[in-house]
């Protein structure tokens, strides 16, 4: 078995974390959370470390909550993402801002802690079981060969790609990362793509300022990427520039890993293997989502996917 870990970005899921936080929702049948069927899948696919990334403030509550449990079956880290973790040439700008700097400053945090390929997920989607299976299948295969890679500049990366229709939520619009894939399942160009919503056999989306309609068999990008450990490297370069090109005032933009892998693709830095997924991917993006999120739990449950009890509380 090759060594691969599972990095969980949960420094978002809110500062009243176990107040009625909409990602901590209990949603199976022994009080598990999604984050639980996400682990769980994860190490019958083959990883064997579990990374947290969470905010200092939500250590006590988390690992009270999920942190615990989960360290007593697998090897676990934490990683901390605040909103002052960037080069020391840049304290002290941006002193109005509220949030941390977004995806790839969360994974960057975990630079030190992860050494080997590693998978990245958010802490409040559900994807699957088959993309856990195939991503670390790749990881796998490519491990051995990602020397070669960096010293040519490129970085083999992968990143599961679920079907649009599978990904709409029935309560309210959503943001995903359309792809463009070529005929040999490669990665092209990832658009974010904002206010996306079913209507009737197409999606209605907002790209820009324009309203577009976009394929129901679209692929998209559920953050779901299998990642070289030497990616780290590359993101530690990419965020000082992207800090470097901001204006003083600009309070809200990220630095996201949709828009920074899209960006190593068009520079020839990175290959993304594009590995389809037939899986329904599921959250909690709305509160009125969680009555679904629970039904669905428990068709899988009764279809025998799941056991009952994940793990002992």
């Amino acid at each position: 078995m090759k060594n691969a870990a599972l990095v969980i970005m949960a420094a978002g899921i809110g500062s009243r974390f176990g107040g009625g936080i909409k990602q901590l929702a209990p949603v199976g049948p022994g009080g598990e959370i999604i984050m639980d069927y996400s682990i769980y899948d994860a190490l019958k696919a083959g990883f064997n470390k579990v990374v947290f990334v969470i905010r200092r403030d939500l250590e006590k509550d988390f690992k009270e909550i999920i942190g615990n449990r989960i360290e007593r079956i697998v090897d676990v880290s934490y990683a901390y993402q605040e909103l002052d973790d960037i080069p020391k040439t840049f304290k002290g700008r941006w002193l109005d801002r509220v949030k941390p700097w977004g995806t790839g400053q969360a994974i960057l945090c975990c630079k030190g802690i992860v050494k080997d390929p590693f998978l990245v997920i958010n802490a409040d989607d559900y994807y699957g079981k088959e993309a856990y299976r195939v991503i670390y299948e790749y990881l796998s295969r490519e491990q051995d060969n990602q020397a070669e890679d960096v010293n040519s500049g490129s970085l083999h990366i992968c990143m599961a790609g679920f079907v649009l229709k599978n990904t709409l939520s029935s309560n309210g619009a959503v943001t995903r990362g359309i792809c463009s894939v070529d005929e040999h399942d490669m990665l092209t160009d990832i658009e974010e793509t904002y206010d996306i919503v079913q209507s009737g056999k197409i999606a209605a989306a907002q790209r820009g300022n324009k309203r577009i309609e976009l394929p129901l068999n679209s692929t998209v990008s559920m953050n779901m990427w299998g990642l070289p450990a030497e990616f780290l490297s590359k993101l530690e370069g990419g965020f000082y520039e992207f800090l470097s090109g901001l204006d003083e005032q600009e309070l809200k933009k990220e630095y996201l890993l949709p828009q920074i892998i899209g960006g190593m693709v068009q520079n020839k830095q990175a290959e993304v293997k594009v590995l389809p997924s037939p899986d329904r991917w599921f959250g909690v993006t709305y509160r009125e989502d969680k009555e679904a999120v629970v039904k669905a739990i428990g068709n899988l449950v009764d279809q025998g996917i799941y056991p009952e009890k994940l793990f002992d509380r």
